[in-house]
């Protein structure tokens, strides 16, 4: 049976995955939240290479589980827990015929998009973002109405963008499942800290 769908979701970028502390941080989030905790090797402007070295140093942290952005191959070759597909990604039914254990996400910015991937077969939603960010600056932040809506769709929502220690408690019971960030686990003073806190927010 596969393991229940964490509700962090720690991602990287370019930035994140050549911090000569990246081991440090990873482990320090693995500590704090176990199980709980998604650690995905995201990187748009990374090579292969490049790409595959981080998955493979983010699988080094059990009970965490690893997930893939895009890369599938990568993530097969890791045994990654789940993949987290973009725009241009492979459709979640194509995915699913190269690893039937995946947790298998699709990113979404409109109910739209959402329903079209749930008809895709996703398995869950990240949405976003939720709040302002500075990772999409000229991105409107989706709107309550929205993710209730999204939410309503039945799928598990991963909500994203803006999100810090204070701003999970409502989106949990706006209704969702989890919540996934760049900055607010890797560039804080204290990263385990925050994962603990938002794990508190959202609850048992």
């Amino acid at each position: 049976m596969r393991a229940p769908l964490p509700r962090l979701h720690a991602i990287t970028d370019e930035r994140v995955a050549r911090r000569s502390d990246l081991a440090t941080l990873a482990e320090g989030l693995a500590n704090a939240a176990g199980a709980d905790l998604a650690l995905h090797a995201r990187g748009r402007e990374l090579s292969g290479a490049e790409h595959l070295d981080l998955a493979t140093r983010l699988s080094a942290y059990p009970p965490t589980r690893l997930f893939v952005n895009d890369r599938l191959d990568i993530a097969l070759a890791c045994g990654a827990s789940g993949v987290q597909l973009g725009a241009a990604s492979l459709d979640p039914e194509d995915a699913r015929r190269l690893n039937t254990r995946w947790w298998i996400g699709k990113s979404v910015h409109t109910l739209a998009e959402a329903e079209a991937a749930r008809q895709a077969g996703a398995d869950y939603l990240l949405v976003g973002p939720v709040f302002p960010t500075a990772t999409h600056p000229t991105r409107n932040p989706v709107d309550a109405a929205t993710l209730s809506a999204i939410v309503a769709l039945g799928l598990p929502v991963i909500a994203i963008g803006g999100v810090t220690p204070g701003r999970a408690a409502p989106l949990k019971a706006a209704g969702v499942h989890g919540v996934a960030a760049i900055r607010a686990f890797w560039d804080s003073v204290d990263g385990p800290d925050v994962a603990r806190r938002l794990q508190g927010e959202l609850g048992q």
